[in-house]
């Protein structure tokens, strides 16, 4: 019995070692500036209905002010999102630490961040990486069961099957990395509580 108490505690420090070689390997390929934007296309799948929801949008992360996600198709919306608040058409509300960091490490290529609140496993070939996110927060498990991460330089595809059956999955592209954000871009994040 003490051999297989060795044994797992052995395993166990190895996976963890392996993740963490894994992101810090994904981490040093990820583009690293102050601001990323694009854009977006999201196909949300929910149980209750045959055809998945299509949207399309555009993007913008500042890793001081936090992410505009801006829905063009089919029905325009704004969220803007930092590390403690969440503000959409129906006003705004405080969010969980975890929440708020998933964001700004998945966009901002802070994936050492992510350790924080999944446990993760994944692989790291030559020219792509994946990511397979499990939630350790208690609210966020209430939410999400997993979340599958993929790219190369950059964020590519982001896929989340939700704990009740919902499934997302956003494609990324056309990313740049301005120096600055535009003064619309200002405007928007000074909508947000601090």
């Amino acid at each position: 019995m003490k051999f297989i108490k060795i044994g797992l505690l052995f395993l166990l420090s190895f996976n963890h070692s392996y993740a963490a070689d894994v992101l810090a390997d994904i981490t040093a390929r990820l583009v690293k500036t102050s601001i990323t934007q694009g854009s977006f296309q999201q196909e949300k799948r929910l149980k209750i209905l045959r055809k998945p929801l299509l949207s399309t949008g555009s993007f913008t992360y500042s890793q001081s002010k936090g992410v505009i996600w801006k829905t063009l198709t089919p029905i325009p919306s704004l969220l803007l999102v930092n590390e403690a608040h969440l503000l959409t058409g129906q006003g705004e509300q405080a969010v969980p630490p975890a929440f708020g960091n998933v964001f700004k490490a998945m966009l901002g290529g802070d994936l050492q961040q992510l350790s924080e609140g999944f446990v993760i496993t994944g692989e790291a070939k030559k020219s792509a990486w994946r990511l397979q996110l499990t939630p350790k927060d208690e609210l966020l498990k209430k939410i999400i069961s997993s979340m599958v991460l993929s790219g190369d330089t950059e964020l590519r595809v982001l896929e989340m099957q939700e704990v009740n059956g919902n499934q997302t999955r956003i494609n990324f592209a056309n990313i740049t990395h301005p120096e600055q954000l535009t003064s619309e871009q200002q405007a928007d994040f000074e909508r947000l509580s601090p």
